[in-house]
């Protein structure tokens, strides 16, 4: 691991101490997810425009028929078997 140092405003350093004292974390564990979630949002973000940049083709289009499909099988007959 690498360390990070920074500055914040004291309100958002108690509240930093409040919810991890409240989540029963150590406080560098909450900035730690706190940070990995927001660099994951801002890549999903980059994503986007990229998939608006470059939509899909036709060919990788044609999978989306895909999700459609249903199982072959009723799953009333599962639930009924587990009883």
């Amino acid at each position: 691991m690498t360390m990070l140092s920074f500055r914040v405003e004291a309100t958002d350093a108690r509240s930093a101490q409040f919810w991890a004292d409240r989540l029963g974390i150590d406080k560098s564990e909450l900035l730690r997810e706190a940070l990995r979630q927001h660099l994951l949002r801002l890549a999903s973000e980059r994503d986007a425009e990229a998939w608006v940049r470059q939509p899909l083709t036709e060919d990788e289009g044609a999978l989306m028929a895909v999700d459609t499909w249903a199982p072959a099988e009723e799953w009333a007959d599962w639930a009924d078997a587990a009883r």
